[in-house]
């Protein structure tokens, strides 16, 4: 009985791991986006100067 609740426990955990995992991939990637579009509009921006899109 004992080794039955120890592999459901392992799964429960990996299964959890695996999900959050793969949140923080997604949140990841929604990163990359933002930055990469705030790097296209300063490159684009009317000043020409080294600008910075943000504020620290």
């Amino acid at each position: 009985m004992v080794p039955v609740l120890l592999v459901l426990l392992l799964a429960l955990i990996l299964f959890g791991a695996g999900f959050a995992v793969k949140v923080l991939w997604y949140i990841a990637l929604a990163v990359l986006v933002i930055w990469l579009l705030g790097f296209l509009v300063r490159s684009t921006s009317p000043s020409g100067g080294r600008s910075r899109w943000y504020r620290w």
